[in-house]
């Protein structure tokens, strides 16, 4: 019998379906073409929470994912279990478990690499591809570990501190819901630190990243029910599942060298935060747009907005959603 969530009780229906690496838990809502959204670090299904219902109003099945590794979805015991490759299957096999052939995928954050290569390695399955917060950048150039491993300087930058196995969880593990808040309150639009405040994408030598946290205050978006509702899921299954997917770039690196350079030739769409390290930082990658994404539909960023913008401008992320859905061929 389909398990409901208290909150949107006559809304919104649970259930897991069979993987290739065990079972992807899954939230749908509506009834038309499937829509696919895939959520990035540290977040779940949860994350989707305001445009399920709005993707439904629309005319579309939208089905939003635990990634494996998260919330009720399987965590395998092996790092390399969390590869690209596994991912992209997870993402087939939920397409193939829902009675679909094909689907539109979004992703936010780590989402968005997901749905890129989903939609890069199994076009015929993936139509249209949108992305949330972080650019597409085509597989190429040196291996990533060696490129963030120098980005930090005399610091660390975040990515290099997740790949070691157990560092990360010694810091997150002990105080779940702390971490999170300041987290998500370091990277969202109207609490991350002032411009010249030390940066919470780098980790001074031997110290930890909530060091540079803001501490006192969530971001607007973040009530503290929703806060609870993260916590509790990461309290329950801890990090390693969800870091693991930082362990396995070098192998995603090696496993998809015959895609080096290769666009994404669906129609897509790509939305970002005027204020987001990832939107900034990558800036070149969005001007490369004309070549790496020669089916961009549309491209904007939303001025002062942060990192979570899907949960930090939900009206305004569902009109560009519904909108670029509804351009697609039928």
């Amino acid at each position: 019998m389909p398990q409901h969530d208290g909150r949107h009780a006559a809304e919104t229906t649970h259930r897991s379906v069979p993987s290739q690496g065990g079972r992807i838990h899954l939230v749908e809502q509506g009834s038309g073409p499937l829509v696919l959204l895939v959520h990035g670090f540290p977040e779940s299904w949860y994350s989707w929470r305001h445009q399920l219902p709005a993707i439904a109003a629309a005319g579309y099945r939208a089905v939003a994912i635990d990634v494996r590794g998260y919330g009720r979805s399987s965590k395998p015991v092996a790092t390399d279990a969390y590869r690209m490759l596994h991912l992209v299957e997870d993402n087939v096999a939920v397409v193939r478990a829902l009675g679909e052939e094909t689907a539109v995928v979004v992703g936010h954050d780590w989402g968005s690499p997901i749905a890129a290569n989903s939609a890069l390695l199994r076009p015929e399955v993936f139509r249209a591809v949108g992305l949330l917060s972080v650019p597409y950048t085509p597989r190429g150039g040196p291996r990533p570990g060696d490129v963030f491993a120098r980005m930090g300087g005399e610091e660390e930058l975040y990515v290099s501190y997740f790949q070691r196995p157990g560092r990360a969880e010694a810091e997150i593990e002990p105080d779940v819901r702390g971490w999170l808040a300041g987290l998500y309150a370091a990277l969202s639009a109207d609490t991350m630190p002032v411009p010249g405040a030390p940066d919470p994408h780098f980790v001074g030598r031997g110290a930890t990243m909530r060091e540079r946290f803001p501490a006192g205050r969530l971001p607007a978006w973040l009530g503290e029910e929703e806060l609870d509702f993260y916590a509790g899921e990461f309290e329950r299954t801890g990090f390693t599942g969800a870091l693991n997917r930082y362990r396995n770039m070098d192998r995603d690196w090696e496993d998809l060298a015959t895609f080096d350079g290769a666009p994404l030739t669906q129609p897509s769409l790509f939305v970002g935060g005027g204020l987001d390290a990832s939107t900034v930082w990558l800036a070149d990658a969005i001007e490369a747009y004309p070549v790496t994404l020669p089916g961009l539909v549309s491209s904007h960023i939303l001025d002062g907005c942060g990192h979570w913008i899907q949960q930090e401008r939900p009206a305004e992320v569902n009109r560009l959603l519904t909108d670029w859905l509804a351009s697609l061929p039928a």
